[in-house]
Order: structure tokens, then sequence, then C-alpha cells
């Protein structure tokens, strides 16, 4: 007489050896099947050379092991936050904070990304994004030089007469 334990992970038996090859011919146990004989210990059901008839044929197929959650390769978080702020410091005029933390979040993710041994993704929103923010700190400054050569008077009235 023979026990085992279901997929639904209850035990079922005891049960003689023609149950479990009509369990067997009927798909609802296979050769992972735990099973314990009377005065036995817990085994599987394909290691007993009783059923081994039976379990002949092609084996299950497995799938390789996954691991949930992780990505082999994941994007850089300063290199999306450096394109943002480079983006962001273009269009909008925003100017002068975020074009100086889109360059900073940007050379701070080409750092990281050339300098890991797993790369990660994002080394063109990096580049992106410093091209962008340096594209917006240059304009600001030549633009704020551009007011300050074309209108003379606003340099003394903000320091005084030179």
């Amino acid at each position: 007489m023979y026990k085992i334990i279901g997929n639904d992970g209850k035990t079922y038996g005891p049960v003689g050896v023609e149950k479990i090859r009509e369990w067997i011919a009927q798909g609802r146990v296979d050769s992972r099947t735990a099973v314990i004989a009377d005065g036995g210990e817990w085994t599987f059901l394909g290691l007993l050379p009783e059923f081994a008839r039976e379990l002949v044929g092609t084996p299950p197929v497995m799938s390789p092991p996954r691991i949930s959650g992780v990505s082999p390769r994941n994007s850089n978080g300063f290199a999306t936050a450096g394109f943002v702020c480079g983006l962001v410091s273009l269009t909008c005029c925003c100017g002068c904070p975020f074009n100086l933390l889109g360059l900073v979040f940007s050379l701070i993710a080409l750092l990281q990304i050339n300098g890991q041994v797993q790369k990660q993704d994002g080394w063109g929103l990096a580049l992106a994004g410093l091209i962008c923010s340096a594209v917006s700190l240059l304009a600001t400054f030549g633009l704020g030089i551009l007011q300050l050569a074309l209108h003379p008077a606003n340099l003394s009235w903000h320091f005084g007469s030179l």
C-alpha cells in the first residue's frame, strides 16, 4: 500500500499498485509525485522500480528557473533624470537650475554606466541629456551676454555706475 502527496498538497491513500497505475494513466501523478510505501521513506514515484514501466517516455519539459522582479539589464536612473532635466531646460525656458542638474545627472550616469561590470542601459539617454543641458547652458549664457551688450544700462543699474 502507498500514500502519495498530490499537486494540491493533500495526502491520498493508502492505495494499491493498480490504483496508482490508473492515476499515472490519467495523468494525475507523474515521476515527481512524492510517495511513501508501507514501512518505507518518502521518495518520488519515478524512483520506484514497480512503476518504471508506466513512467517510461519522454521526460517532462522543465523551463529554466526565472528570477522574478530582477531584469538582467536595467536603465540607469541618473541617465533618465539627466535627460528629463536637459529636455525641460531646453523646452520650458527654465534654464539655470535644470540645465545644471541635467549636466550633473548625465555625467554621473555616464560614469556609472561605463564603470560597471554588468552594463546598464541608458547610455543614449545620458548622452542626450548631456547635450540638451549643455546647449541650454550655452544658450542661457549667450543670451545673458547679448542682453548686457545690447543694454549696457542694465549693468550699471545692478552694480551702480562703472
